[in-house]
């Protein structure tokens, strides 16, 4: 969700207009919200500073040594999905929409349950890096590097720069007269500095902090609002026109019920189970108890965004119910419900967040650079090489997303479509991964063609479909032509090529005896730390949760 509600800050500018006329709300805070913002961010600038004395090497500095326990594994998860924009933008899309937009949170509660008991101990048990070497394993190096250079590239252009403007944009709401560059400067120079210093230990201890910041924040407006408004008749009410539902009609152009399947489900997948930034948190676990146990808590905790971030905009709309724009009701609530200190300590949650998607990006994409480029190299590097490289590419980096962010203010659009961007071009590699996990006949020359023709199809299905409007088609639908095109291509080519050597590949692909291997294994465990048991009781939850929505 972080990239298709970043496109609401865009009209941002106006924003600032309509306040300087006295058409919105104040956005202003007191001298003691600017120190408390300002002791936050020195904190956590410290912490940073704290927790990276001592690195030893590149695998300490990029999976923080392999040591991180469940909290600490689900609130990293947790803040690569929300981000300070996310936050804005789901509470405007309550505001426009209604509950539909609650779709994407409950699905990645199911996704991270199947992602928890069938994908996870693959990836730990392997011991790989990132998932680019994850293909490597499963099928060849060539599949590797296509992969991991789409990663870097849609990290650096896309995830950095598009967090860097939407968190410049929201700024500026209260520092109008600080130029959009100088912001967008001093937000990659805050996350780059504590992440080159302490590594994926120090973003996600301080994602855990961050965490903690946004549940209170949003629990905070979420009771403060529900009193204000007084019954839950009264929020039912407040939303627009057919927008208490999670299942909009067929043609709803925002988010028609059939997509949630098509479109929604298969987007979860690549976010929470191939996307490098995002698995990089659960590949950092001490082991898989504690890596399944975290992936679990992230998925609990999708399922009360409903009340934290999509609600809060809803009721906005009997506060505020002529509202400039949709994306200035989070900020407006806060502004205007949040007592003076406590509404600085909420823009310090903010901040932080915006922070947290820049900081598990940088690290994300150093990780992949000198694991699949530089460790595959023939010469070899020192330790220290590694660790200098690791920190020198999120300099890199963080100059080249700061430098790209200001360019899309001439693309008025451009993120707007994110989104849809991401599910034309990422099926291709939702279906090899899943192909080769889960199916021994998939062969390296269907992965490799595969991502080969199905990026750049999906790339001209978006250029085509949603810049030049060529055709009309919703894009979760197209989503889900992708994914469909893109299995009949990898098993196509499976079927007509040698089927593989499954020799070796044990540590890599599902099977009944691993399963059968790992229930004995989870028997000795208590009932409430069996994962299995803890996903059939959240799977009920979620389900009945989104039956009463419908």
């Amino acid at each position: 969700m972080n990239l298709l509600t970043a496109a609401q800050h865009l009209n941002a500018p106006e924003l600032l207009a309509q306040n300087a006329n006295g058409n919105g709300p104040d956005f202003s805070l007191a001298t003691i919200d600017y120190v408390i913002v300002g002791l936050y961010i020195l904190g956590i600038l410290t912490l940073g500073f704290w927790v990276g004395r001592g690195k030893k090497d590149a695998n300490d500095f990029l999976l923080g040594g392999r040591i991180a326990i469940w909290p600490l594994v689900g609130f990293g998860l947790i803040a690569a999905n929300m981000s300070g924009t996310s936050y804005i933008g789901i509470a405007g899309a309550g505001y426009e929409e209604g509950i539909a937009v609650w779709n994407y949170e409950w699905m990645a509660t199911l996704v991270l349950l199947f992602f928890a008991l069938f994908v996870l101990p693959f990836y730990l048990r392997s011991k790989v890096n990132t998932m680019p070497e994850f293909l490597e394993r499963r099928y060849d190096r060539r599949s590797r590097y296509v992969f991991s250079g789409f990663s870097v590239f849609t990290a650096m252009l896309i995830d950095s720069a598009g967090a860097l403007f939407a968190g410049a944009i929201t700024l500026q709401l209260l520092f109008p007269d600080v130029s959009l560059g100088l912001l967008i400067t001093i937000l990659a120079l805050l996350a780059g500095v504590y992440v080159i210093l302490g590594g994926l230990r120090a973003v996600m201890i301080t994602d855990t902090v961050q965490g903690v910041l946004l549940l209170v924040a949003g629990t905070i407006i979420f009771v403060t609002l529900f009193l204000e408004l007084g019954s839950w008749d009264a929020i039912r009410s407040a939303a627009p026109e057919d927008g208490f539902t999670v299942a909009p009609p067929a043609d709803d152009e925002f988010l028609p019920w059939p997509g949630i399947f098509t479109g929604v489900l298969w987007l979860g997948f690549y976010f929470w189970i191939t996307n490098h930034v995002v698995v990089q948190k659960v590949l950092a676990a001490k082991d898989i108890n504690h890596g399944r146990w975290g992936a679990l808590f992230a998925g609990v905790m999708q399922l009360p965004l409903l009340f934290l971030l999509v609600l809060p905009g809803v009721m906005g709309r009997e506060i505020y119910p002529d509202i400039a724009e949709a994306d200035q009701i989070w900020q407006a609530l806060v502004f205007d419900y949040m007592p003076v200190g406590l509404r600085g300590l909420i823009f310090a949650a903010l901040v932080a967040a915006l922070m947290s998607t820049l900081d598990s990006v940088l690290n994300g994409a150093s990780s992949l650079v000198v694991n699949d480029f530089i460790k595959t190299r023939k010469r070899e590097f020192s330790d220290r090489a590694l660790l200098i490289i690791s920190r020198v590419m999120i300099g890199v980096f963080m100059i080249v997303a700061a430098l790209w962010a200001p360019v899309i203010t001439e693309f008025e659009t451009i993120v707007e479509y994110f989104q849809s961007f991401l599910g034309h071009i990422t099926m291709p590699v939702v279906v090899i991964f899943l192909g080769g996990l889960f199916w021994s006949r998939g062969t390296r020359q269907a992965a490799f063609t595969t991502l080969l023709i199905g990026f750049p199809v999906g790339l001209v299905a978006f250029l085509t479909g949603e810049i030049f409007e060529l055709y009309e088609l919703q894009f979760l639908y197209a989503t889900g032509v992708m994914m469909l095109f893109s299995l009949i291509l990898y098993v196509g080519i499976s079927l007509m090529t040698p089927a593989p050597d499954t020799e070796g590949l044990e540590d890599v692909m599902w099977s009944k005896e691993h399963w059968h291997e790992e229930t004995k294994e989870l028997n000795d465990l208590p009932l409430w730390q069996n994962p299995r048991v803890l996903s059939i009781v959240i799977a009920i939850v979620t389900v009945v949760s989104v039956v009463l929505l419908i």
